[in-house]
C-alpha cells in the first residue's frame, strides 16, 4: 500500500468518525495531520503549521462576526422587512430575489463566499418568514453564487479561463460563464422544489402524529426558545422543518411587522455596503474587510461584542480548517500530484475528463475550489486540447463538477450556511449539506461529462 493512499485513508477515517459521532472532524484532521506528516511523510511540524488555511479562517472568522452582528442590532430584520413588502404574498419570488441577487454579485466578481456572506443571513431569515426551509433557501443561495462565479471576472472564472487559454480556445469564455449560469439555475430550482417537498410531507406527518400541538411547537417563529422539532417529528427534521409554523400559517399571514431603521442599522448597511465594494472594487480580502467593518461597529456600539462573539460558529470553523489543513498537508507530501499524474496517463482523453471531473469534485468538498482548479489546471489543459473533444466542454464539465459541491459543510460556502443555522441544529445542517455535497458527487460529474464531453456542447 503506497503511502499517498494511507493517507488518503486516514482522511476519510477521521472524515467518517466526526460524521458519525460527536467528534469533531476537523480536530480530528489536524492531529492527523501532524501525524501523518511528521511520521509517515517526513515533514517537519513547521511544513504541517505552514498548511493551516489562514485565509480561510480569517474569511470565516471576519464574516461570521460581521453578520453575528448584523443579526443581533437587527439589521437583518430590516432587510427582511423591506424584501418581504417587496415580495408581497408572492412566496415565489422570495427564492428568485435571493438567486438573482447572489448571482449578480459573483458576476460582478465578488468572490463566491464574500456574495454568500452577504444574501445568506438575509435569505435565511426572509425564508423563515414565508415557511421557507432553511436548507432549500441555502442552497438556492450557493447555487446562485455557482452561476455567476465564472463570470470573466470572477477568481473562478479567471482560472477557467485561463484553462482555455491553454487549450488554445480563449473566444470561450462567455459560453463558459452561460452554460454554468444555466445548468446552476435549473439546479437550483430541483434543490428548492426537492428540500421543500420534504419539508412538507414530515410537516404533515408531525401533524398527523402530534394534532395541533405539534404544530405549535415545530421550532418555528413562535416555538419556545430550545424547543427545536421535538414535539413534531424528532431532531432529525430540524433542518428541513424549521420554518413549518409559518408555512402553516403562510395562508393567513398578516402584514410584516415594521422594523425601524435606526441609525446603528442605517450604519451597519452602509458596512455591508461597503464590504462588497472592498472586495469587488477595490479587490480587499473578504475576511480582513470583514474584520475592518465589524470592528468599526463594535466601536460604535460595543454591546454587541460580546453576544456576537459568543455567537459564532467555532465548531464549524474548527472542522473547515481542520480539514483543509490535512488536504493541505496531502499536497504538500506530493499525494495530490501523484493523483493528478494518474489521470494524466490514462491515454484516453474522454476517460480522463470524466475521472478528473470526479476529482475535483471530491477534492473540492474538502478543500478551496479556488485552489483546486489551480492545481488541476495544468492536467486539463492536454486533454481539452484532444481534437475529438470540444475545449470549452471539458473546462464546463470541470468548473461545474469543483463549484458545484460547494455546499460541503468543509467548504467556505458551506460552513458559511452552516454558519447560519441555530446551534442545537448545527449538527443536523452539517449532515444535510453533507448529503446534499454526496448527492452532487455521486450525479454531476457524471452528468456535465455527457452533456458538455460526450455530446459536445461548446
Amino acid at each position: 500500500m503506497s503511502l499517498s493512499l494511507i493517507a488518503f485513508l486516514v482522511l476519510v477515517a477521521a472524515f467518517a468518525v466526526g460524521s458519525f459521532t460527536k467528534i469533531n472532524a476537523g480536530l480530528l484532521a489536524t492531529v492527523a495531520a501532524f501525524g501523518v506528516g511528521t511520521l509517515l511523510a517526513g515533514m517537519s511540524i513547521k511544513d504541517v503549521i505552514g498548511q493551516f488555511p489562514a485565509g480561510l479562517f480569517f474569511i470565516l472568522v471576519g464574516a461570521t462576526l460581521l453578520f453575528a452582528i448584523v443579526r443581533i442590532n437587527g439589521t437583518i430584520d430590516l432587510l427582511a422587512y423591506w424584501a418581504e413588502r417587496l415580495a408581497g404574498d408572492r412566496k415565489i419570488l422570495v427564492p428568485i430575489l435571493m438567486f438573482l441577487l447572489t448571482a449578480a454579485l459573483a458576476s460582478a466578481g465578488a468572490f463566491t463566499p464574500a456574495a454568500i456572506a452577504i444574501v445568506a443571513p438575509v435569505g435565511l431569515a426572509l425564508g423563515t418568514r414565508f415557511g421557507i426551509s432553511t436548507l432549500a433557501m441555502g442552497l438556492v443561495i450557493v447555487q446562485g453564487a455557482n452561476a455567476g462565479a465564472f463570470s470573466p471576472v470572477n477568481p473562478f472564472g479567471v482560472l477557467g479561463n485561463k484553462m482555455l487559454d491553454g487549450a488554445g480556445a480563449a473566444d470561450g469564455s462567455f459560453k463558459l460563464y452561460a452554460y454554468c449560469f444555466v445548468f446552476n439555475a435549473i439546479l437550483a430550482v430541483i434543490a428548492y422544489v426537492l428540500v421543500q417537498a420534504i419539508m412538507k410531507r414530515r410537516a404533515a406527518k408531525a401533524g398527523v402524529a402530534g394534532g395541533d400541538s405539534a404544530v405549535k411547537n415545530d421550532g418555528g417563529a413562535d416555538a419556545p426558545q430550545g424547543s427545536g422539532v421535538s414535539g413534531s417529528g424528532g431532531a432529525g427534521t430540524a433542518v428541513l422543518t424549521a420554518p413549518a409554523q409559518t408555512a402553516v400559517a403562510a395562508g393567513t399571514r398578516t402584514s410584516p411587522e415594521k422594523v425601524a431603521a435606526t441609525p446603528m442599522r442605517v450604519l451597519t448597511l452602509v458596512g455591508i455596503a461597503s464590504l462588497l465594494v472592498l472586495t469587488t472594487v477595490l479587490g480587499l480580502d473578504v475576511g480582513v474587510a470583514s474584520l475592518v467593518i465589524a470592528a468599526v461597529l463594535i466601536i460604535l456600539d460595543s454591546s454587541v461584542q460580546k453576544p456576537a462573539v459568543e455567537s459564532m460558529p467555532w465548531s464549524a470553523i474548527i472542522l473547515v480548517t481542520g480539514i483543509v489543513t490535512y488536504v493541505g498537508m496531502l499536497e504538500k507530501m506530493g499525494a495530490l500530484k501523484e493523483l493528478q499524474e494518474g489521470i494524466a496517463g490514462l491515454g484516453n482523453s474522454s476517460l480522463a475528463a470524466l475521472i478528473a471531473s470526479y476529482v475535483v469534485a471530491i477534492v473540492s468538498a474538502f478543500a478551496s475550489t479556488t485552489g483546486t482548479l489551480g492545481v488541476i489546471s495544468p492536467v486539463i489543459e492536454p486533454i481539452a486540447m484532444d481534437p475529438l473533444l470540444t475545449p470549452v466542454g471539458v473546462v464546463t464539465a470541470i468548473a461545474i463538477s469543483s463549484s458545484v459541491v460547494d455546499v460541503s459543510p468543509m467548504s467556505t460556502s458551506g460552513a458559511l450556511l452552516m454558519a447560519s443555522a441555530q446551534p442545537k441544529d448545527e449538527r443536523m445542517f452539517f449532515r444535510a449539506l453533507l448529503l446534499w455535497a454526496i448527492a452532487m458527487i455521486g450525479v454531476v460529474p457524471l452528468l456535465v461529462w455527457f452533456l458538455f464531453v460526450q455530446l459536445g456542447l461548446g
